[in-house]
């Protein structure tokens, strides 16, 4: 779902030799290790919406109903069938025989309570997705029967959304939600063995998986490497088997190593420029629309990603369902930037930019816009805080410019429009932007069954978004990845997913 990017510099042929003659921690059989950038936050599902968390937890949790491996349709997960009501408000869903990693049988029972958490529960980050739930019942332990307000069309696809894994209820109610999600216990393919704040989190498999059969590794770690060059230096010198996050900068040089794989996945990412409409000037369309008409994508593109993304017009991704280029787009057009802030009337302009210390991508897109807004009279000023710090000041709003990423976690476009135009519990990926109008088409698309009317919704919300400026679509980008020969199976798919059961280390 959110977050983060970072990119590269080299390193001396020294530090690459010390790399090497260190490599031998990722030869541990069958233990597959994964250098990223960051810490996850918490294993406490509906706490959470980034993705350092989903793509961890994703397996050592299961959920319901999954999105097949190319993302374009559901698939059966711990519901191996359901049924809809011809008035599309009952669903009935049909539980495998599944247990958790504990020995102790998933439920209904327990797919009830992860579902009804997720709307009620105080924290729940994910709650507006879920509050068109009237009840879940189960009606015995393999049947969970699931009753709307009213029809919903996303509402399987948000089945398969990572923050509503089924969790054991009696586990979760014992130990306290606080406790649980320090010590969690899923139905995924691995468990949770150690949590090393800053450091490692370190899986091992799970023998009561119900897929256990297919799944080789004997466990994950993921180990945290915030520096992009030295994350990528450790993966060539054979020091960790896999990395994410690749920079940009570093992709043709990988893709030369004849020791390694270079995987660009076809993805849903987006990066944009979040816009803090709380702090004036920017509670002003036309200043709004002036920066938009100031920065120019496709110079970012170029000399960013090396030409590897594409110019974003749109806060669906491309490709993605019921996306639309044809909705009002800005050019870059300085001179009309002018025209704007003129008409704005809103004198000096000064705005602080967030930049996460070390992101050179970060520090790259920030200077670009820096240079370009100066040439119409708007002064950014750089502000660079620690990663750690950057998430914490999008949400308490303490910011006028951030950049930031996000990818879908479900196939339907409910999620993304929810969060960050529907006004939802995140406060609009906390730019604090509200159009009434908006809020209400959000809601209306939400239970629209007529799939051509639902289509021309969610196309005049991507028209009334960019009309607005809720924020500003930079690029899109794939998965760019990288695994070491030996890998079989490792990468992504565009919902960000990683099936570490089908990794083979040869």
């Amino acid at each position: 779902m959110i977050r983060n990017r970072k990119y590269l510099g080299i390193a001396s042929a020294a530090f690459l030799a010390a790399l090497v003659a260190g490599g031998a921690a990722a030869e541990a059989a069958g233990v597959l290790t994964i250098g990223r950038r960051e810490d996850g936050t918490t294993f406490d599902p509906i706490k959470t919406s980034q993705n350092v968390d989903y793509w961890v937890f994703s397996n050592v949790y299961d959920v319901l109903i999954r999105v097949s491996k190319d993302g374009t349709k559901l698939v059966p997960g711990l519901a191996e069938s359901w049924t809809v009501s011809d008035d599309g408000v009952v669903y009935t869903l049909k539980l495998r025989d599944a247990k958790f990693s504990d020995g102790s049988p998933v439920t209904a029972a327990d797919a009830a309570f992860s579902l009804l958490r997720a709307r009620d529960n105080p924290g729940s980050l994910i709650a507006d997705n879920y509050k068109v739930i009237k009840t879940a019942e189960a009606k015995d332990d393999h049947t969970l029967v699931i009753t709307l307000n009213q029809p919903a069309t996303p509402f399987l696809a948000s089945l398969a959304l990572p923050g509503v894994a089924v969790l054991p209820q009696k586990i979760v109610t014992a130990m306290g939600e606080d406790a649980f999600a320090e010590k969690p216990i899923g139905s995924g393919a691995f468990t949770m063995e150690e949590w090393s704040r800053g450091n490692k989190v370190v899986l091992k498999k799970n023998p009561n998986f119900w897929q256990a059969d297919q799944v080789s590794l004997d466990g994950v770690e993921w180990l945290s490497v915030p520096d992009d060059n030295t994350r990528m230096l450790k993966v060539q010198a054979g020091e960790l088997d896999t990395a994410i996050f690749v920079p940009f900068a570093k992709v043709a040089e990988l893709e030369k190593d004849p020791n390694l794989t270079m995987h660009k996945d076809p993805s849903t990412r987006e990066d944009h420029l979040l816009i803090n409409h709380s702090h004036a000037p920017l509670d002003k369309l036309e200043v709004r629309e002036a920066i938009d008409y100031a920065i120019d994508k496709k110079v970012i593109v170029d000399t960013v990603t090396f030409g590897i993304g594409s110019v974003a017009n749109s806060y669906v991704p491309k490709g993605a369902l019921y996306y639309t280029a044809d909705n009002g787009a800005r050019p870059y057009d300085p001179e009309k930037a002018k025209a704007l802030l003129e008409k704005a009337a809103a004198g000096p302009i000064a705005l602080t930019y967030l930049v996460q210390i070390g992101d050179t991508v970060d520090e790259q897109v920030s200077v670009l816009i820096q240079q370009q807004l100066a040439k119409v009279g708007i002064t950014v000023n750089l502000q660079k805080v620690d990663p750690s710090q950057t998430w914490d000041m999008e949400v308490a709003g303490d910011y006028d410019l951030a950049m930031n990423y996000w990818t879908n976690d479900i196939i339907d476009p409910d999620q993304k429009t929810t969060f960050v135009l529907g006004y939802d519990a995140n406060l609009n990926y906390y730019t604090r932007y509200k159009n009434d109008a908006v809020v209400a088409l959000v809601a209306k698309a939400r239970v629209e069954t007529d799939p051509a009317k639902r289509e021309a919704m969610y196309v005049d919300l991507q028209k009334m978004a960019k009309a607005d400026v809720n924020w500003i679509d930079l690029y899109y980008s794939p998965y760019l990845t990288v695994s070491r020969k030996n890998i079989e199976g490792f990468g992504q798919t565009p919902l960000g997913r990683f099936y570490l059961e089908d990794v083979k280390k040869n």
